[in-house]
């Protein structure tokens, strides 16, 4: 229509006039640049460039992995003492509840000799690499919220993912591969919400990769369709695409849209490239596991994250499924532990080989731990008042342990770490400070860390 004019039009007209003023932010927010938006900060860690995040989706029991409690084996069997029973803990009946002993037995390990249970004979190798934290914490019991919680800071859908924020931030380093992949050696449980950009511009939505066959969905070249021609009808598609935003309100999707066509077409390549394992040599292989045994799946995808480390990722997500041990918490946690210790221990031990531990922060969850009393017969409930974490890498200087849960592992009562205070540890450690990384949403400047994030111990984590 005559007179009408589009947002970028107007602002080009307007010149030094009242559209000015918001030029710049417009120009940001609109703005999908290799760089991110979230400049690294001189007075935080920075030592950190990518991060890998291993999820142990279901909750891991805190008692069985890092965090030994003779008090439990002690009690084993008896019904729970009285002082605990006072605990305010939602959806946890204590009344009747009888003690269960840790399933595995701890030991020293590293110089440091830091207490690692047996479950993780690979792992505990590299003891004087991680810094468990003991006290990490949350008030959401059931699956769905906690992993909402775990991934997004936030009990709420539709927020986005720590990984989205992070690319959001510091923007990728690779033109040819997504900058933020996930991958799953069984399901998500929460669904793609797992790695979702939420209110971001969708640009920063995760890429769940496959680990065989073809790695992403319609990513191959239809038959008889060359290379040229196949370029030929995506700059045409970019053409319309782009005047089809042009002439609409601002819709991230739309940006989203072109930047994934021209993605898409690089990643023909680079994909294949990556998932393919031929080259690697049979001692690395062997390293993570990769011989079709129960550690196949998982050591595939670490290995893969090395690559992609290599390959410029930012932000790498591995899931494995499923350590939600509501009966035969021994029979669960053996089973589990076994597919993920040797390929976790392959990765931090390639990691350094390599020269890449330094910058790549390596990070240890479930979305909550497990009751340090019995459910059923030989079983354990969910438990997110305190359970135990690790981060390795990044410039963390490791064997240590911060906080503490208290003598039976049921509340983290010194140096308590939520949900958010992590977050905001792992910005920190990439150098971006996790208070100014904003977003504007429903007019209010959201963040990762929402109110919270007020215990970073990024600094204590990199000093000795």
């Amino acid at each position: 229509m005559p007179g009408v004019y589009t947002r970028r039009q107007a602002l080009s007209q307007f010149g030094m006039g009242l559209g000015a003023f918001g030029l710049a932010d417009l120009l940001a927010r609109d703005s999908y640049s290799q760089e991110g938006v979230g400049a690294r900060e001189d007075s935080l860690p920075g030592t950190a460039e990518h991060v890998i995040w291993l999820f142990m989706q279901g909750g891991p029991s805190q008692v069985e992995t890092f965090d030994p409690k003779p008090a439990l084996a002690k009690h084993d069997g008896s019904l729970l003492p009285e002082e605990f029973k006072k605990f305010d803990l939602a959806q946890i009946n204590t009344a009747d509840a009888k003690v269960f002993g840790p399933q595995f037995e701890f030991a020293k390990h590293g110089e440091s000799g830091l207490e690692i249970s047996s479950l993780f004979p690979e792992i505990s190798k590299h003891a004087d690499k991680l810094a468990v934290v003991r006290s990490c914490y949350h008030e959401l019991f059931i699956h769905g919220s906690a992993l909402t919680m775990m991934h997004t800071g936030t009990r709420l859908l539709g927020h986005p993912s720590a990984g989205s924020w992070v690319v959001y931030g510091l923007g990728s380093e690779t033109q040819s591969l997504p900058s933020y992949v996930a991958m799953t050696d069984s399901m998500f449980r929460n669904g793609t919400a797992t790695f979702s950009s939420g209110y971001l511009p969708a640009i920063y939505q995760g890429t769940y990769l496959r680990t065989t066959g073809m790695p992403i969905q319609n990513l191959g070249r239809p038959n008889g369709l060359t290379e040229t021609s196949q370029k030929r009808v995506l700059d045409q598609l970019k053409k319309w695409n782009g005047r089809h935003r042009d002439n609409r309100p601002i819709d991230s999707r739309l940006d989203a849209r072109i930047s994934n066509y021209e993605l898409a077409f690089q990643m023909q390549m680079a994909a294949p490239e990556l998932i393919d394992l031929s080259k690697e040599t049979a001692a690395t292989k062997e390293l993570y596991g990769i011989d079709g045994s129960a550690t196949d799946a998982f050591g595939k995808m670490c290995l893969m994250s090395r690559r992609m480390v290599e390959r410029g990722v930012r932000y790498m997500h591995l899931v494995d499924a499923d350590w939600d041990a509501h009966g035969d918490v021994k029979g669960n946690h053996q089973s589990r532990g076994k597919a993920v210790d040797k390929p976790i221990a392959g990765l931090l031990a390639d990691l350094e080989a390599r020269g890449l531990l330094e910058k790549t922060l390596v990070v240890w969850s479930g979305e909550f731990g497990r009751t340090p009393i019995m459910q059923g017969s030989n079983g354990r409930d969910h438990h997110p008042y305190g359970f135990s974490i690790w981060m390795a890498g990044g410039g963390i200087k490791g064997g240590k342990v911060i906080g503490a849960t208290d003598d039976f592992g049921f509340n983290a009562v010194e140096d308590r770490f939520h949900v958010n205070d992590l977050h905001a540890t792992m910005m920190s450690l990439l150098g971006v400070n996790h208070e100014e990384l904003t977003y504007l949403f429903e007019g209010r400047e959201r963040r990762l860390t929402d109110v919270g994030g007020q215990n970073d111990i990024s600094r204590r984590l990199v000093e000795g």
